[in-house]
């Protein structure tokens, strides 16, 4: 690990691999089993963040999190949109800091009590928390076939860009530099080096 703030337990948490759905073996509406496993992981893994973003807004008051919890809304929404296409059943439950997956749940509970700690720790978490999304979108990228689904995730994992730069300028005002917490460092510091981007907009339902 990058840094020792971070237990191993967090990176296994939010690891893809780690807290994915058992499905059949028969594909589901024209998706492979991993297709269909990674939407449903997707859309409490985006939930996960928003939910985490939003307590902590609560608790720090700081504007880069309600802008990003914001931002994870519309990426939740993307997913159920695909998971409504392919007629999968959504595991988000309405209600903030609650998963159906339970590992995710447990990440939920670790996540903000580390960010509890102080409002740098909270703004770690969202560096962590996003390093690890665009790992885990990325993986998903290459287990698809479908362009809608690919269109989406890319979406994402642009997003995630922004955010973890949005999180790691935050840090450095507070006069502290940011280390990589999962991603090698030199990725992080591509992504922060480089401006902020325009991302694409959701998949069209007829795609």
């Amino acid at each position: 690990m990058k840094s020792s703030r971070i237990t191993a337990g967090f990176v296994v948490a939010l690891s893809l691999a780690a807290a994915q759905p058992a499905f059949s073996d028969e594909p589901l509406t024209g998706l492979s089993v991993a297709e269909a496993e990674d939407l449903t992981y997707m859309r409490e893994e985006e939930k996960l963040a928003r939910d985490v973003y939003l307590t902590m807004d609560q608790y720090w008051n700081q504007r880069v999190f309600v802008n990003i919890a914001e931002s994870e809304q519309t990426h939740t929404e993307t997913i159920q949109m695909l998971l409504d296409k392919y007629g999968l059943v959504d595991p988000a439950l309405d209600a903030v800091g609650y998963f159906t997956n339970t590992d995710l749940q447990g990440l939920y509970d670790q996540l903000v009590t580390r960010g509890m700690a102080s409002e740098l720790e909270a703004l770690h978490v969202g560096g962590l928390i996003e390093e690890v999304d665009m790992q885990d979108i990325q993986a998903a990228i290459e287990r698809t076939d479908h362009a809608d689904i690919e269109q989406a995730y890319a979406s994402l994992l642009c997003g995630s860009r922004n955010h973890l730069r949005a999180f790691v300028d935050a840090i450095e005002r507070l006069g502290v530099q940011y280390a990589a917490q999962f991603l090698p460092q030199d990725e992080v510091d591509a992504i922060v080096g480089s401006p902020l981007e325009h991302c694409g907009n959701r998949p069209r339902q007829g795609s």
